[in-house]
């Protein structure tokens, strides 16, 4: 299955993702946290990725 995962050392916390997709992306205490999910809304996150301005959000298999 596919994942989003976000390079914490090279997120500047902008909250583009959490915008673009808040059931998948939030932040909290300074850091950003990626949802648990079964299966992750891939056009959601696809746009998130591309609206990042750090660059740090990829997809990873698991």
């Amino acid at each position: 299955m596919k994942m989003p995962v976000v390079e914490l050392s090279e997120c500047i916390l902008c909250g583009v993702c959490e915008e673009v997709s808040p059931s998948v992306f939030s932040l909290d205490m300074g850091y950003v946290n990626v949802a648990e999910l079964s299966a992750y809304p891939e056009t959601e996150v696809d746009e998130a990725i591309k609206n990042c301005p750090a660059d740090c959000i990829t997809w990873e298999e698991s």
